[in-house]
């Protein structure tokens, strides 16, 4: 059974970071493209960030480029996600997930931008 298990979240001020993991088990993670996707307050899943197995290259949402880092640790069956330069319009519920569509993902962990 594939689990995925996100943390890192929290309450953060604008300009801030914050790094997610996900903590994945079930499944070969190494040869999965794994994907973070979120959820803001009344909005639908929104794609933000995909690593590819096994090139490990990666694709940011427009959003974020240039502020969110994804990575992964095969040896540790371990997704990240470095958020900097966090703005309000980041606050969501972070999922990580093996499709770029969220339909295969975590409980979430939920992030907060506020001052």
């Amino acid at each position: 059974e594939v689990q995925l298990v996100e943390s890192g979240g929290g309450l953060v001020q604008p300009g801030g970071s914050l790094t997610l993991s996900c903590a994945a088990s079930g499944f070969t993670f190494r040869h999965y493209t794994m994907s973070w996707v979120r959820q803001a307050p009344g909005k639908g899943l929104e794609w933000v960030s995909r690593i590819d197995s096994p090139t490990g290259i990666t694709y940011y949402a427009d959003f974020v480029k240039g502020r969110f880092t994804i990575s992964r640790d095969d040896a540790k069956s371990t997704l990240y996600l470095q958020m900097n330069s966090l703005k309000t319009e980041d606050t969501a519920v972070y999922y990580c997930a093996t499709d770029d569509h969220g339909a295969t993902r975590g409980q979430g962990t939920q992030v907060t931008v506020s001052s």
